[in-house]
């Protein structure tokens, strides 16, 4: 039956197989270049990504298995040639490529890779030359990791024993190329470091190409030797060959025969050395024994005698034990009258000792001003005996007192000073020296005549 001459219906999920199998019998096996993009790496492991050029694109898928072999890291925009087949998702109806094998384009998949581990191992430093370990200069012990049939661990034996045939050798054996040959190399380093009985390792293989020589540019094995607390010599291929495990590894040989030179030094040259610096050594000696000699015959001239120097430092020492009492008494004495004159300033300025000055000084204000009372008493006696005096004198009672008398009218209390104001029978008191009368006019005198009012001569 024709499917495009007779009517037949179909599903779209009958459709969708056709198409596949018309495009998986067609193009089952297929190189596609173009630009990476969209690149998306989910749990499950497979690599999701979009293949492009300036007029088309596809989808492509590279499952788990297929993604864990490649030996780089895919990018957006990098450009790949992919090997793989053509088929459909039918759960979208989109064609897609499953990709079996991919490289990049203009550079080979394990170079790219190369520089890829290269550059992110740098970035986190573990190249640098302050991490490098020296390596001992005449280990009793060493420690080779390779393979124990190839060219390599022959010319490193071959120079060690010829060097120095004492040195013990341990060798760990390996692959060193094909599927799983990083791990062993990987874990024989960790043994090593386990074991803690080795000075210094040496990691390599002979020459080969780069595929021969990938395990020791493997990351796995770039972290072992990282982590190494041994110090580790990498001699990978001929001098021409670089890995990943030569730019960690604290010394790089350029082949595995340059190896076995740096790690063990000549015996025959150690010798020599050791003759000659012997040799040094007790010329060195002699000539410091004789300056010693020298120095000991001029201490023996200069020393004298002990009980001499004894004395004089026993009389130095009374002389300062002089010194040192005469010392201590004149600042003894300073202090004590220091002590009293604070003691004295302290008497001075104390409470009490005020209490007692303001006490004396009230004493003597008071007694001044009890004799200025007095004087004041005193001048006051004197000045009223004085006015009393005066008074007296010119009182009309001292007048009285020489038998003189005062006349007051009995009527009016009037003084009488003239014999006119009075009359004969007039009631007169008179005032004497002691005491007083009242009297009763008999007769007046009026003037000198000496005449009475009845005109008699009194």
């Amino acid at each position: 039956m024709n499917l495009f001459t007779d009517k037949r219906i179909l599903s779209v999920s009958q459709l969708t197989r056709l198409i596949t199998d018309v495009l998986e019998e067609n193009f089952e096996h297929v190189w596609v270049e173009g630009e990476i993009s969209n690149i998306a790496t989910p749990a499950s492991g497979h690599l999701y990504f979009t293949l492009k050029d300036a007029g088309a694109q596809i989808r492509c898928v590279l499952f788990r298995a297929a993604a864990r072999s490649l030996k780089f890291k895919p990018a957006d925009g990098m450009r790949l040639i992919v090997r793989g087949r053509v088929s459909v998702f039918a759960q979208r109806g989109d064609y897609q490529l499953l990709a079996e094998y991919m490289e990049p384009q203009g550079i080979g998949a394990l170079q790219l890779a190369f520089i890829q581990l290269k550059e992110r191992l740098a970035r986190e430093g573990i190249f640098d030359e302050s991490l490098k370990k020296p390596i001992p200069m005449l280990p009793s012990r060493v420690g080779i990791v390779t393979s124990p049939t190839g060219a390599a661990i022959h010319d490193i034996l071959t120079v060690i024993n010829r060097r120095f045939a004492n040195i013990e050798i341990l060798i760990a054996p390996v692959k060193v190329q094909g599927e799983g040959a990083a791990g062993e190399i990987a874990a024989a380093v960790r043994d090593f470091n386990r074991y803690r009985e080795v000075d210094v390792l040496i990691v390599g293989r002979g020459g080969g190409s780069l595929e021969d020589l990938w395990a020791f540019n493997e990351e796995i094995v770039a972290r072992a030797i990282s982590a190494s607390r041994i110090p580790v010599i990498s001699a990978v291929g001929h001098e021409i060959d670089f890995t990943i495990a030569d730019l960690v590894a604290d010394l790089r040989a350029p082949t595995p025969s340059a190896a076995a030179e740096l790690v063990v030094a000549s015996k025959a040259e150690l010798s020599s050395s050791l003759e000659s610096m012997t040799f040094r050594l007790i010329r060195a000696i002699e000539a410091a024994i004789a300056a010693l000699r020298s120095r000991q015959i001029s201490a023996q001239g200069a020393l004298r005698d002990p009980a001499m120097l004894i004395g004089h430092l026993v009389q130095r020492l009374d002389y300062l034990q002089e010194r040192l009492t005469a010392s201590m008494d004149d600042a003894l004495e300073r202090r004590v009258d220091r002590l009293a004159f604070l003691e004295s300033h302290l008497e001075v300025q104390s409470p009490a000792y005020l209490v007692n000055r303001c006490n004396d000084h009230l004493e003597r204000l008071s007694d001044r001003q009890t004799r200025a009372i007095r004087v004041i008493l005193d001048n006051l006696r004197s000045t009223a005996a004085r006015n009393a005096s005066t008074l007296n004198a010119l009182s009309p009672l001292a007048t009285l007192s020489r038998g003189y008398a005062i006349a007051h009218s009995l009527t009016d209390g009037s003084l009488i000073r003239d014999s006119a104001f009075l009359s004969v029978g007039q009631l007169v008191d008179l005032r004497l020296a002691r005491g007083s009368a009242v009297c009763k006019v008999e007769s007046v005198t009026r003037g000198s005549e000496g005449l009475t009012d009845r005109g008699e001569q009194v």
